[in-house]
């Protein structure tokens, strides 16, 4: 079978013995766009927000439940980084390899220099299984959280699980 998504990606997942399942969909660049392709797909699905510090030379990728909502300003005062604002295309591409539309934590493969500070909410840690892009939205994989971690630890960036969230539905 032919996957959409970074080559790259599906390699590292085979070496670290990552077990994954592939669900192709049409183009889901925004989460309400992919709720109508996950609503058969049994897994926690994220949310992941690529950010930048006010001066430009931090970077973080957030991640949390797709129906939850991040307090810009609380993880702002946390950081005490400044004011945070989305990061711009260009750096999405520099630092994680991905399109605007695709950000994943998958992106972190390309990020060499480890330069991507990854937050992931506190409450993921109850999920079994979870789903992202595979750096591409035209495809979601489910993974468990064991492997989750384990590709995390892979990819050799700073991770922190910390409270991020207020429920929105």
């Amino acid at each position: 079978m032919i996957m959409n998504g970074d080559p790259l990606l599906y390699k590292i997942l085979d070496k670290l013995d990552i077990h994954y399942e592939y669900y192709e969909h049409p183009p889901a660049p925004t989460i309400e766009l992919a709720r109508v392709y996950w609503k058969d797909i049994e897994a926690t699905h994220c949310k992941n927000l690529f950010f930048r510090n006010h001066k430009g030379n931090r970077h973080y990728l957030v991640i949390l439940e797709h129906n939850h909502e991040l307090v810009i300003r609380d993880l702002e005062q946390r950081l005490k980084q400044g004011k945070l604002s989305f990061a711009s295309d260009e750096r999405m591409k520099k630092y994680l390899g991905l399109a605007p539309g695709s950000v994943s934590p998958f992106g972190l493969i390309h990020d060499t220099h480890k330069h991507v500070h990854l937050f992931i909410d506190e409450n993921l840690v109850k999920s079994d299984r979870i789903s992202f892009h595979p750096c591409i939205n035209t495809a979601s994989l489910v993974v468990s959280l064991h492997d989750f971690e384990k590709f995390l630890n892979f990819t050799g960036n700073i991770c922190e699980y910390i409270n991020l969230y207020q429920e929105i539905f």
